[in-house]
């Protein structure tokens, strides 16, 4: 019966792992980004962008979610929302 539990218990560890390496949701971005206001603290907050698109100064930092993506502009060192969109409620 001990070696069934701890089984058990090991099975469980690695679900709950794969399932907390998964893309994050558009909400888990933005309350990441909440108090983000440079291009540091957002990177430190969030991470690397999956896509940077640049307009002159601005440049456009696009982050990938399960449940679509959201889009930051950058001007300067300043960091704004600029949109999210994708799949799911909450749109």
């Amino acid at each position: 019966m001990g070696k069934r539990v701890l089984r058990n218990v090991v099975l469980a560890g690695v679900l709950l792992a794969l399932t907390a390496c998964g893309e994050p949701t558009k909400q888990d971005i933005l309350e990441r980004a909440e108090n983000a206001s440079t291009k540091a603290e957002l990177e430190a907050a969030v991470g690397k962008p999956d896509d940077v698109s640049k307009f002159g100064p601005i440049e456009k930092w696009t982050y990938k979610a399960s449940n679509g993506e959201v889009v930051f502009l950058i001007a300067g060192d300043s960091v704004a929302l600029e949109a999210t969109g994708g799949t799911g409620e909450g749109d």
